[in-house]
């Protein structure tokens, strides 16, 4: 059971950084029109619970792209950790 659980975990962290990165690209191939893509609106929504905890836990005011870039890397290494306990459970 805790292995479907974490299993589970895993694909949802791993659906959270897969539109992350999504994002990402939006926001390089997209530019200022990005905010109007309904496909960039969807990572936005998906994303922006993660996004607004790291905000909250960052100390002082940090910008978005730096908040992402940080979000994909927290969601990378959780799934890392996953896989880790995974293997070893």
């Amino acid at each position: 059971m805790s292995l479907f659980l974490i299993g589970a975990l895993r694909a949802i962290v791993e659906m959270l950084g897969w539109c992350l990165l999504g994002q990402g690209v939006l926001y390089v191939i997209a530019g200022r029109k990005r905010a109007d893509n309904r496909i960039y609106q969807l990572f936005a929504l998906i994303t922006s619970p993660p996004r607004r905890l790291l905000a909250m836990l960052m100390p002082g005011t940090a910008s978005p792209v730096l908040i992402g870039c940080i979000t994909f890397v927290v969601v990378l290494m959780l799934w890392l950790g996953l896989a880790f306990v995974r293997k070893f459970l």
